[in-house]
C-alpha cells in the first residue's frame, strides 16, 4: 500500500517562498508520474504541478506557472513543489498524489494515491 507523506507548509509573507515535499512508501515510486493539487475553502481541488516518472515532462497550472517548479528524487522517493513568488491567492492545502500511469495529466480522477495534505497560509 502506498502512503504519501507531506511535508513542507506553514505561513509566509507575500512575496516569500516555499518548498514542500512529498515522501512516499512502497516500492515503484519511480514508475508513477506525481502530482500536486491544492483545495481552498470553499473552492474545488485545483491542479498545481505534476512530473511524469523520469522527470521528462512537466506541467503547470495557468495560475501557478513560471512561479512553481515541481522535481523528483527517485533515490529518495520523494516529489518536491518549489513555490516562489507566493501570493495570498495560494493560500490553500496542498496535497500530492501518484498518477495511475508514468504520464501526468491534470484530472484529479487520474489519480490513485493522495498524502492527507500540508497547509500553506500566504499572509498580505
Amino acid at each position: 500500500q502506498v502512503q504519501l507523506v507531506e511535508s513542507g507548509g506553514g505561513l509566509v509573507q507575500a512575496g516569500g517562498s516555499l518548498r514542500l515535499s512529498c515522501a512516499a512508501s512502497g516500492r515503484s515510486f519511480s514508475t508513477f508520474a506525481m502530482g500536486w493539487f491544492r483545495q481552498a475553502p470553499g473552492k474545488e481541488r485545483e491542479f498545481v504541478a505534476a512530473v511524469s516518472w523520469n522527470s521528462g515532462n512537466t506541467g503547470y497550472g495557468d495560475s501557478v506557472k513560471d512561479r512553481f517548479s515541481i522535481s523528483r528524487d527517485n533515490s529518495k522517493n520523494t516529489v518536491y513543489l518549489q513555490m516562489n513568488s507566493l501570493k495570498p491567492e495560494d493560500t490553500a492545502v496542498y496535497y500530492c498524489a501518484r498518477h495511475y500511469g508514468n504520464m501526468w495529466s491534470r484530472a484529479s480522477s487520474h489519480y490513485s494515491n493522495w498524502g492527507q495534505g500540508t497547509q500553506v497560509t500566504v499572509s498580505s
